[in-house]
């Protein structure tokens, strides 16, 4: 995590109050917005080593999500439909003209959740390494998942988690709180489907080749966007409609697939189209 801070962009963060939580961002370059959401457990300064890539393409909104980094929680749990109210908020708080989303992992749910909910408030969406059901994870991960909670805090104290929390939270002592609230909503049955059904604004499907979720999964969430159906034509013309996209970078993890320096190509190369 240290070179995440070494790497980041040097700004002055701001907050904003909206929908009950004082929101911590920062904004970076110039050019039309995008808002980056960070994964659980990180902030904003997880995206460091790529940030100058997407800044010198876009103004980038860096957002602390509820409860990390330099945003203090509230009496809420961790939801992505709840977070997403966030950013609705926080869009109409900066003026911002249906800035695009990017989210990676619990942001990835924020930004899907974003774009379901406000469609008219985004422009596009690339939701990287967040999965639409909680069985898509393999059973040995959903085990090492419900072991997330307050017990687990004394054995993180070396990891880079830990390390950021403490550098930056308001309230560095609810890293505990963290735990507990992030393994209560894992360990929530989910199914957002029908949510990416209904998605409105073009879409960007992006994982891992060794994510969390196998590869497979994010096959099926494109399936949900009419994407990978048919041959797409000579000219483009069996492509989806609404110009959703997938991708699957080859020689990534889950963990590292928000400072690739892939994971930036291939967003910007969506969004500029």
């Amino acid at each position: 995590m240290d070179r995440y801070a070494k790497e980041l962009i040097v700004s002055t963060g701001e907050y904003a109050d909206v929908n009950g939580v004082n929101l911590y961002y920062e904004s970076h370059g110039s050019g039309s917005p995008l808002i980056l959401l960070h994964g659980g457990l990180g902030s904003g300064e997880m995206f460091g080593p790529i940030l100058g890539t997407l800044a010198a393409h876009h103004r980038v909104i860096l957002v602390d999500l509820q409860g990390h980094g330099r945003t203090a929680d509230i009496d809420r749990p961790i939801d992505v439909r709840l977070m997403a109210d966030d950013i609705g908020a926080l869009i109409d708080h900066l003026g911002l003209d249906r800035p695009d989303l990017v989210g990676y992992s619990l942001g990835g749910g924020v930004a899907l959740h974003t774009a379901v909910k406000y469609p008219e408030k985004a422009g596009k969406l690339v939701s990287a390494a967040a999965n639409i059901r909680r069985d898509a994870i393999p059973p040995e991960m959903l085990a090492q998942q419900v072991q997330v909670n307050a017990a687990a805090a004394e054995f993180l104290k070396d990891t880079p988690m830990y390390e950021l929390y403490h550098r930056v939270a308001p309230q560095p002592e609810n890293f505990p709180l963290l735990l507990d609230k992030l393994g209560a909503a894992m360990a929530v049955d989910f199914d957002f489907s029908e949510d990416v059904r209904g998605l409105q604004v073009p879409t960007l499907i992006i994982a891992a080749d060794a994510d969390m979720a196998p590869p497979s999964h994010y096959v099926e969430i494109f399936k949900l966007l009419n994407g990978g159906l048919r041959d797409g034509g000579w000219m483009g013309e069996g492509r989806p409609r609404g110009g959703h996209a997938l991708a699957i970078l080859p020689g990534l993890t889950h963990y590292n697939l928000a400072d690739s320096p892939l994971f930036a190509a291939v967003t910007l190369d969506f969004l500029g189209k």
